[in-house]
């Protein structure tokens, strides 16, 4: 069974920046580790996709100005998140998948408990 526990969210003003990281315990290959995000009264949505590989996806919503990476070595990844607004405020969710290419939040095997993200305007 792998956990996923993440950290870095926090409150954050307007302009500002975050880090958030994601640590899969156990040291099965996830080929998927993405980031979600779910704000009160909204589904809950893919901000940043990337595979074992490296290759990357990113919400419109986000692009430019957030990055994700990933330590494979150490089953970790990292969401980066720079020039925030308020409307990035949600809790973040780390999802990892063994295998595949996941296209809803159904496939995903393994999701972290979340941490929350808010935005000071």
């Amino acid at each position: 069974q792998v956990q996923l526990v993440e950290s870095g969210g926090g409150l954050v003003q307007a302009g500002g920046s975050l880090r958030l990281s994601c640590a899969a315990s156990g040291s099965l290959s996830l080929n998927h580790m993405d980031w979600y995000r779910q704000s009160p009264g909204k589904q809950r949505e893919l901000v940043a996709s990337i595979q074992y590989g490296g290759q990357t996806t990113y919400a419109d919503s986000v692009k430019g100005r957030v990055t994700i990476s990933r330590d494979n070595a150490k089953n970790r990844v990292f969401l980066q998140m720079n020039s925030l607004v308020p409307e990035d405020t949600a809790v973040y969710y780390c999802a990892a998948a063994l295998v595949g290419k996941p296209r809803v939040a159904d496939e995903y095997d393994y999701w972290g408990q979340g941490t929350q993200v808010t935005v000071s305007s």
